[in-house]
């Protein structure tokens, strides 16, 4: 099954939820791949094909922005959930961000909804968990929302981690705390080196304090 590849080429996309009513063209390319773009298909190198219309089905009522964290939390874990790149999409800010930076974000988005969510939690300042922040008052917003994972085979954890952006009354996700990326393994133990006639060197013993 070839793999729909989707870009998101709307400059201020994430501030402007009006945008979404641009025209948006369904081009194929000549590698099978299937392209939604507002350019037109030819400067792609592709041909422009009409939209698929999937029967309508009925879902529960969100808004038009997430206007709290709490609303961002339940679009983004619902995203990934639904394995719907263009639902985590709708929750990016895209200000500012150029055509082939969007290219690669749309490859990151993909990716991270491709793998299994095992749970989203509410980063704070400092790197400190909600727990730690009971005693502290008042308490702090948190500042980014953790997102683990697992990878496809099902066994390695993998993080990534989004920023938090409010613009226009609506909260956004950001990439501004890193990328997906694997949890850190411990260190293995560092061993001297052997010589090559197999003795093993032994530590001088120190000189004993001067007087």
């Amino acid at each position: 099954m070839r793999r729909l590849v989707v870009a998101i080429l709307f400059a201020g996309f994430a501030c402007m939820p009006h945008a979404v009513n641009a025209q948006v063209r369904r081009c194929a390319l000549p590698d099978g791949n299937t392209v939604f773009t507002d350019r037109r298909c030819e400067a792609l190198g592709g041909t422009e094909r009409p939209a698929a219309f999937a029967q309508p089905q009925l879902r529960t009522y969100r808004p038009a922005c997430p206007r709290t964290l709490r609303d961002l939390a339940f679009e983004l874990s619902s995203s990934i959930d639904a394995r719907d790149v263009n639902r985590l999409a709708g929750i990016y800010d895209w200000t500012g961000m150029s055509t082939r930076q969007g290219y690669a974000v749309m490859s990151r988005l993909q990716a991270i909804v491709d793998r299994p969510l095992v749970d989203l939690q509410p980063v704070y300042p400092g790197g400190r968990d909600p727990w730690q922040l009971q005693e502290a008052a008042p308490p702090q917003p948190p500042v980014a929302l953790r997102v683990e994972q697992v990878s496809k085979n099902g066994s390695t954890p993998v993080r990534a981690v989004f920023g938090l952006r409010k613009r226009l009354d609506c909260w956004w996700v950001t990439e501004g705390s890193g990328q997906a990326r694997a949890a850190p393994a411990t260190a293995a133990p560092i061993t001297p080196p052997v010589p090559v006639d197999g003795t093993v060197p032994i530590a001088p013993t120190p000189a004993p304090p001067s007087d």
